[in-house]
């Protein structure tokens, strides 16, 4: 399997996919942002899109569906909560659906919590692809979790970190929807001081460019991805400054986190 991301340079600091069959060159476009600067990717690679796939209905994951769609007729995928939201939506995903092209096999995971309709893809281990990705849209970010405030509900994105992106293995590639590294892992450190991994990678990313971010896994996120890490003593006792009446739950070791990265 093939994954071309990239990075949009628009004011949102979109990631936009293409995941591609090495075998029989097609290609699926993944939140296309501008359909022609994906077309041209394509045409770059050598691959055919065959496939648009949107992980949810926000404008800058969509905005580039027309163009795409017109120059290759490639139908339009995303999940079942997002139907009359997402124009020319052409099928319904939902939780288990695999979405298979050429060699290219990748399992709908249902994921609501930035919204209702939200889907991330994974790519489970196989002859094609040895090493599992996954495709977290604004699930799941680099050092943070996505955001609820446009429609989305905080007590769902937890469940989905716990039932659907806890089980996942550490040496799971992440492809997040946006690059927010620098500023996440500023919040990490903040949330928790004396991390040394966040203070490293903060320290590696320093000078790269977002076209140039690192591909990270799992692993590397759960040692200082304040929303991964709610168990930890360190991540707690910060919290419970800024909100002295913090419950004792992950759920509100979530809550608090996820509020104070809104205004951050």
């Amino acid at each position: 399997m093939l994954v071309i991301r990239r990075f949009m340079h628009n004011g949102l600091r979109n990631f936009n996919y293409l995941i591609g069959c090495e075998e029989t060159r097609q290609a699926i476009a993944l939140d296309p942002l501008d359909g022609e600067q994906m077309l041209a990717l394509a045409a770059e690679h050598g691959l055919d899109i065959r496939l648009i796939v949107n992980t949810h209905e926000h404008h800058d994951h969509i905005e580039g569906n027309p163009a795409v769609q017109a120059a290759t007729g490639a139908p339009v995928w995303a999940h079942a909560s997002a139907m009359g939201k997402i124009p020319a939506q052409a099928r319904a995903l939902v939780a288990g659906d695999v979405v298979e092209l050429g060699s290219i096999r990748l399992k709908v995971l249902y994921t609501p919590g930035h919204t209702p309709g939200h889907l991330c893809l994974l790519a489970e281990p196989s002859a094609f692809n040895p090493v599992a990705a996954l495709f977290s849209g604004d699930t799941l970010f680099n050092a943070a979790a996505g955001n609820c405030r446009n429609g989305g509900n905080v007590d769902e994105l937890y469940d989905t970190f716990v039932s659907q992106l806890q089980p996942l293995a550490d040496d799971t590639l992440l492809y997040p929807g946006h690059d927010y590294m620098k500023t996440n892992l500023a919040f990490a450190l903040n949330r928790d001081p004396g991390n040394a991994m966040a203070g490293y990678w903060a320290d590696q990313v320093s000078a790269t460019d977002a076209d140039d971010m690192p591909v990270m896994t799992l692993g590397q996120e759960r040692t200082y991805n304040p929303f991964l890490r709610l168990h930890e003593a360190a991540v707690r006792a910060q919290l419970l400054a800024d909100f002295p009446d913090l419950g004792q739950s992950d759920r509100d070791v979530f809550r608090a986190l996820r509020r104070l990265r809104d205004s951050w």
